[in-house]
């Protein structure tokens, strides 16, 4: 590895926007390697659920979505100034990204999950695609467990991995719940073989079958994945093109060569605290994000800023409510919890600190925290806000990472929990006192609350009015799935941050995924992809997947451009005879 080593592409993140440039652009025949600055591989995108939003996929011959249709939802739901022309990119390419998925072997299936706006002209229920369950092992029993494993939280008992389907049947204690667990528990406990290996489940499911299926493709096309290497600087030649990068791995810095591109695909700066300040109006804490602690920092961002790189949607996260509890048997360290779906059950509602509701809770996360902003932004009194429940959610919901009663009775919550994590009280005034709320706000809050319920209709902010939100209803609970009374003793509350799945903006790019500087020109060899980019989107969230569709098919927008201009359009035959090398992971 000395400083004269070069690659065709160097890709600066493990994510799925960087998998999917380094397995695009090795099928291209060109040469390869990913720099990864931290132990594990795979980035954001593998402790994620794995939805990629596809608009017009067309998988199981179905023709019922339409470019126009996937446009008019778009426009029709962002309302900030956006690149047209990227918007049209992405809805042009994600199809032909997704048909390159599958022609590599990559298994992916629609799901029924409703746009997040559902009542906006153009939307759907099936652009949301899933990856199905994937045997790690598959990877080499010295490459899979080096992939960045899921959170405890999507995990059953923090240890047993889940598909979304298990998933929403545990969280919502559906028909069969308990067979479900049992399944999962017996897969577990009868694959003795991979217990030899380590502890770890070797079924990857989510986000890690999603990154599990790529990095099988990728490795076994030669790709180099260098671990423990971070991005310190970009170099540009004379002519201003990006020519190579200097990386560090364990304080020792050398420089690599990159003939045709570098594609930035690092992720956002959700971690780094000062650009937080600089850029959010309402800057939150680094620690309430759910994505991996201090690994999205903002370096790419950072140095392509260094060299002319301009910004944009930089005001904007992927807004996600999290709490925080203590980790189990570590209670000086904290776990944060997502919370994306409990805000919205019924028997529950949100209030800001002045007791008083600011949002329709069953939402989408997005939009969830896009009101907690607007409202802290009106009144100064949110961002901490307040997730309010009875005893008949604490029986069947959880509450962020406070499962649900049959599971954690309130005897079993350890003791230091109480009056500081989530509280208790036997009546909503006492609720109130106990977390500085107005007693007389919040208990008007509740009372209307609990007269929609009875309704069945939101006036204030139209919850469970919509396919979205009903969703995640109760569907036990009539004549609104997502209203409930909140009259049981006792009662409860816990704090709920504006946490992030990543940030919104980033390095301003154009339709070939190209960086731009401050004038709009593109800077030469120097492409970006994922939360290092910015959205497409602008300021909005269209539906689940939203952050890793763009994200994997403006890296395979990269990739091609990058071998379009490296004159490289060998036949896929050719790359197949080139790629039967296996790929390496180095430290």
């Amino acid at each position: 590895m000395s400083a004269q080593e070069s690659f065709d592409v160097v890709v600066v993140g493990s994510g799925a926007a960087g998998a999917m440039a380094a397995l695009r652009a090795a099928e291209r025949g060109l040469s390869v390697l990913i720099v990864e600055k931290e132990r594990k591989f795979g980035g954001t995108s593998a402790v994620s659920g794995g939805v990629m939003w596809v608009p017009n996929h067309g998988l199981d011959g179905d023709v019922g979505d339409t470019r126009e249709a996937a446009l008019e939802y778009l426009r029709a739901i962002i309302t900030v100034p956006v690149n047209a022309a990227r918007l049209e990119a992405y809805v042009d390419m994600a199809p032909l990204m997704l048909a390159f998925l599958n022609a590599a072997g990559v298994p992916v299936a629609s799901g029924v999950w409703p746009d997040y706006f559902p009542d906006r002209p153009g939307a759907r229920s099936d652009r949301s695609l899933v990856v199905p369950t994937f045997d790690g092992r598959r990877l080499g029993d010295s490459v899979y467990p080096a992939m960045r494993e899921q959170y405890n939280r999507f995990k059953l008992f923090g240890r047993y991995a889940m598909d979304l389907t298990e998933t929403f049947t545990l969280m919502m204690q559906a028909k069969g719940w308990r067979r479900t667990v049992t399944n999962i528990l017996r897969r577990y406990w009868l694959d003795r073989e991979t217990r030899k290996v380590g502890r770890r489940d070797r079924r990857f499911t989510q986000g890690a079958a999603l990154m599990g299926e790529i990095y099988e493709k990728v490795l076994a096309r030669g790709v180099e994945l260098r671990t423990e290497t971070a991005l310190v600087e970009l170099q540009t030649d004379a002519q201003g093109r990006v020519c190579a990068l200097e990386v560090d791995n364990y304080g020792r810095r050398y420089t690599i060569a990159a003939r045709h591109g570098v594609v930035l695909a690092a992720g956002g700066f959700e971690w780094n605290q000062e650009l937080r300040e600089r850029f959010y109006p309402v800057p939150g804490r680094t620690r309430h994000s759910s994505t991996p602690e201090d690994a999205n920092r903002g370096e790419a961002l950072i140095a392509g800023e260094k060299i002319g790189a301009s910004t944009e949607h930089t005001e904007q996260g992927w807004w996600i409510p999290t709490m925080q509890l203590p980790m189990p048997r570590a209670s000086n360290f904290h776990e944060i919890h997502q919370a994306a779906f409990d805000v919205g059950r019924p028997h529950s509602l949100c209030v800001n600190r002045k007791g008083v509701r600011f949002v329709n809770e069953a939402t989408g996360y997005d939009r969830f925290g896009q009101a907690m902003v607007a409202d802290h932004l009106a009144t100064g009194a949110n961002c901490p806000c307040w997730l309010v429940f009875d005893a008949t959610f604490r029986e069947k919901f959880s509450a962020g990472g406070l499962m649900p009663n049959v599971l954690m009775p309130d005897a079993k919550v350890p003791g230091d929990w109480w009056g500081h994590y989530l509280f208790r009280a036997e009546s909503l005034a006492d609720l109130a006192r106990q977390i500085h709320v107005p007693v007389d706000a919040l208990e008007k809050s509740v009372a209307r609350m609990n007269a929609h319920a009875a309704s069945g209709t939101d006036p204030e902010f139209g919850r469970g009015g919509n396919a979205y939100d009903r969703m995640f209803g109760d569907p036990g609970v009539a004549p609104n799935p997502c209203l409930g009374a909140i009259a049981k003793a006792p009662f409860y509350a816990v704090p709920i941050n504006n946490g992030d799945l990543g940030t919104k903006g980033g390095l301003r790019c154009d339709e070939r995924a190209r960086v731009l500087d401050g004038a709009g020109v593109p800077i030469g060899n120097l492409y970006a992809a994922g939360n290092c980019a910015g959205s497409p989107f602008g300021d909005c969230y269209p539906g689940a997947g939203a952050t890793i569709g763009p994200a994997l098919t403006f890296g395979f927008v990269a990739a091609n451009d990058i071998a379009e201009r490296a004159g490289n359009s060998a036949s896929a035959r050719g790359d197949e005879d080139q790629s039967a090398h296996e790929g390496e992971i180095v430290a």
